[in-house]
């Protein structure tokens, strides 16, 4: 078994507890990149929703690799709705908006992860689960929201699908652990690979 540290780059407690429940610890460092200058660059190139979302994942691992041994893992989420990346909202009115416009639709959450080791990426991982949202009726929105509370707002697309946000959707194509943020499978093929955990 090696000993290399595991790193996740990140404040998010999500993440954190899929790696913990996997049986995977990991300190947490949060990477201090300024997402939204960054989104706003990538979007002036016209960048495409996937990469956006690769490119902060790398930013994150590489800004914490270049300070801290061990492996490192960012990663990052986008919501891609007909090519369009859509943000976390900023409060319950823009989440109601969010649901509005996801309704009756799928929508693709683009997941990435990478880890990088000495500063610079070693393995990269992108996956794009694609969720269909059934109609929503502004009743159910209004009773969703109250219901959901505050905490969505810390969620791409104001839901969590492992608690009352599982009844937006009529349909789920994909990784169910890619969908909470983190495409664990992959993840722990590769630590095993690397002799961090048992094969």
């Amino acid at each position: 078994m090696s000993d290399l540290d595991i790193i996740l780059a990140s404040g998010s407690e999500s993440r954190r507890m899929l790696l913990a429940n996997a049986g995977v610890e990991a300190r947490s460092i949060k990477p201090n990149v300024d997402e939204d200058v960054a989104k706003v660059s990538f979007r002036a190139e016209k960048m495409r929703v996937a990469d956006q979302a690769m490119r902060l994942a790398e930013m994150k691992a590489v800004k914490v690799s270049q300070r801290h041994e061990g492996l490192v893992i960012g990663g990052d989420q986008m919501l891609n709705l007909d090519g369009e990346a859509m943000d976390k909202p900023v409060d319950m009115a823009d989440a109601a908006n969010h649901l509005r416009k996801f309704s009756g639709k799928v929508h693709k959450l683009e997941t990435a992860i990478v880890i990088a080791e000495d500063g610079v990426p070693v393995w990269r991982h992108l996956t794009a689960p694609k969720l269909t949202v059934r109609p929503l009726s502004e009743a159910f929105i209004d009773g969703y929201l109250d219901a959901a509370g505050p905490k969505i707002l810390n969620t791409v697309g104001a839901y969590m699908l492992e608690d009352i946000g599982a009844q937006l959707f009529s349909r789920i194509e994909g990784d169910y652990f890619s969908i909470l943020g983190l495409p664990l499978l992959p993840l722990l093929d590769y630590l095993r690979v690397r002799g961090v955990i048992r094969a």
